[in-house]
């Protein structure tokens, strides 16, 4: 434990704020040998794979083909060396966490500011997914206008397909099993499955893609960003958001690796959890961008509300609806993970961590 991670807490035999592989550990966690090499990267993924792949393919739509796409990859390449220098000096300071890394570099006032910026990320992620469930599954209401949500389209309106309703038995039925594990390696094959859902998004809107080419429906697409005007240049900026947030799973990596089996394997999971999320991401922006064109809104699912023009459309609208929110909720325990062990830390500095009290 460094002195950052020391001077937190009163009691000299506490843990630091995340569980590390030591005796100590291993001995609280009995019949647990440590995390897996795919149950890391399937974790890490879907940390990384969040709400924002559904506005890729506008980030194409702005930027053109071409330049969206390098974009894309330069972002995921400038996170995989964020990681790779965060876990450097990790390792250099031996740290436990990364608010334990922020407070060897700047200090106490550091390390509570990055808690406090981890726990307002995350909470306002989860926010925003609990808006998109309920939007999908229990429809939306905009200038007097109701959009049915998927339940609604199925069986009509009901008291128990409501909006709260059905956000209440999602946080019961759903969030409340998944966030009341201790270790993240538990949420593996919910992460798997959330990672393999993204995947099916890929692989329909590629389907749809053939089948309209096939058809001769599809329009080149747009390879260069359309400049008319001032406006047209400044609106080129409004990516930079999307971009900046798609790679996004620094909070997770010291959990993840302190539940290793093996340590050293934490760079090559990187490496490949970031070549995995940069394929489905350019698979999705490519796919729905050449799907949509210039028709192309800024959250692409609003584009599966209508006509595909292809047999079974319908269905195939459902399915990608459905799909990405059940993704979505599978999504929600790993980034509430980190806002747990953060508050914690943020909110009771001088308790037992979390990760240690198995009262």
């Amino acid at each position: 434990m460094t002195y950052s991670d020391r001077k937190h807490r009163r009691n000299h035999k506490t843990a630091p704020l995340l569980p590390q592989k030591d005796a100590a550990f291993s001995h609280s966690e009995a019949g647990f040998d440590g995390a897996s090499f795919s149950g890391a990267v399937f974790n890490l993924s879907t940390t990384i794979v969040g709400a924002g792949i559904m506005a890729l393919p506008a980030t194409l739509k702005q930027l053109g083909a071409i330049p969206g796409l390098i974009v894309i990859i330069l972002a995921a390449i400038l996170t995989e060396k964020s990681i790779e220098m965060l876990l450097r000096f990790t390792r250099a300071s031996k740290s436990a966490s990364y608010s334990g890394l922020a407070g060897d570099a700047f200090g106490g006032i550091g390390r509570t500011l990055l808690q406090a910026c981890i726990v307002i990320n995350n909470l306002g992620t989860l926010v925003v997914y609990m808006i998109i469930i309920g939007d999908v599954l229990s429809g939306t209401s905009s200038d007097g206008v109701h959009y049915s949500g998927v339940t609604e389209e199925w069986f009509g309106q009901h008291w128990w397909n409501s909006r709260s309703n059905l956000l209440l038995l999602t946080t019961l039925l759903v969030f409340a099993p998944l966030v009341s594990f201790k270790r993240v390696d538990s949420l593996r094959y919910t992460s798997a499955l959330s990672v393999a859902l993204a995947v099916v998004f890929v692989v329909i809107t590629a389907g749809i893609v053939i089948v309209k080419f096939i058809n001769g429906s599809i329009v080149m697409p747009r390879l260069l960003p359309k400049l008319i005007d001032q406006a047209s240049f400044w609106k080129l900026f409004t990516t930079v958001p999307v971009l900046v947030t798609a790679y996004i799973c620094h909070h997770n990596i010291h959990p993840i690796e302190n539940e290793l089996r093996d340590g050293s394997q934490m760079k090559s999971i990187v490496r490949t959890s970031i070549v995995l999320c940069s394929t489905v991401y350019i698979a999705t922006s490519f796919f729905g961008f050449l799907l949509f064109g210039d028709h192309t809104l800024d959250d692409v699912l609003a584009n599966f509300d209508g006509e595909l023009g292809i047999p079974y459309g319908s269905l195939l609208n459902d399915v990608v609806r459905v799909s990405y929110v059940i993704h979505l909720m599978l999504v929600f325990p790993i980034v509430f993970f980190s806002l747990r062990l953060n508050m914690d830390g943020l909110f009771f500095p001088y308790a037992i961590p979390i990760a240690y009290d198995n009262r």
